[in-house]
């Protein structure tokens, strides 16, 4: 049995723009943790699984020989490819494809990573994969992000959501052209890589700040699947001056900021 998803093409359809600008950056803290926790060193190869627009591949390409990201939306690989260019990263390869039809055909790699996309995937499936593709020593670093407003106690959050609610419905929307209904994991992260073969696991967890504007935070909304901008169509205009003033009257400064935890779930080959 498996906690198995089927990919939906219209799951971040229109995201990919305000993804690769809007959504939070990974911090330093976090690629310095990983460059000791799997010793990486410039060498071997990194295989960033649902990697979106790059906010992984990108940011450690440097401590690797070669990267490839693969996605299944060729949208989000564009904006990926168009900040690798901009930045004179030529050491990473763009894949479109879904994290299930990985094989042993593109070599072996030191770090698998997976950002905020596992939940999307057929993990069991995935992680079986994964660990027939590390070398003896590699490692899987699995990396969770804690911004989601739906659960937060943020008030300027929850106020963001109230929001989101009044001109989408009450239900959390996911995929399917916006008809699809959020449900949460039946099974974690953690459960579903304790039944897998890797023998040596650890959790940990990074924290940095982050401060958002009205604006910036708008565009992070946009580049979820259950707010994406097709969602509030002809109505965009007055979501968003609902947004503004509901916002305002929160934190009339119109700046926000929070501590934002990131935990990784990380696995040894060996």
């Amino acid at each position: 049995m498996t906690t198995i998803p089927s990919y939906d093409p219209t799951l971040f359809e229109g995201a990919a723009w305000y993804y690769a600008r809007y959504r939070p950056q990974y911090p330093p803290v976090l690629f310095d943790s990983l460059t000791e926790k799997f010793q990486l060193d410039g060498k071997g190869r990194l295989l960033d699984l649902g990697c979106g627009a790059g906010l992984i591949a990108i940011p450690l390409r440097d401590r690797f020989q070669e990267v490839i990201g693969l996605d299944p939306d060729a949208d989000m690989l564009l904006e990926a490819q168009q900040q690798a260019v901009e930045l004179g990263a030529t050491n990473i390869s763009w894949v479109k494809d879904r994290a299930e039809n990985i094989s042993p055909a593109v070599g072996k790699f030191q770090l698998v990573t997976i950002g905020r996309a596992f939940h999307w995937m057929q993990r069991e499936l995935v992680i079986e994969r994964i660990y027939n593709l590390l070398t003896d020593n590699g490692g899987l670093a699995i990396i969770k992000t804690h911004e989601d407003p739906w659960n937060s106690d943020h008030p300027w959050k929850t106020t963001a959501i109230s929001v989101v609610k009044r001109w989408l419905g009450e239900q959390r929307r996911t995929g399917q052209g916006g008809k699809g209904v959020w449900q949460p994991l039946a099974v974690s992260h953690e459960e579903i890589l304790a039944k897998s073969s890797f023998p040596r696991q650890a959790t940990y967890e990074v924290k940095y700040e982050k401060y958002w504007t009205i604006d910036t935070y708008l565009g992070y909304l946009y580049s979820t699947a259950f707010c994406l901008p097709s969602f509030v169509g002809e109505n965009r205009h007055k979501f968003e001056v609902d947004l503004k003033e509901s916002l305002l009257k929160v934190e009339p400064s119109g700046t926000f900021k929070e501590e934002l935890p990131i935990t990784v779930i990380a696995a040894w080959k060996s």
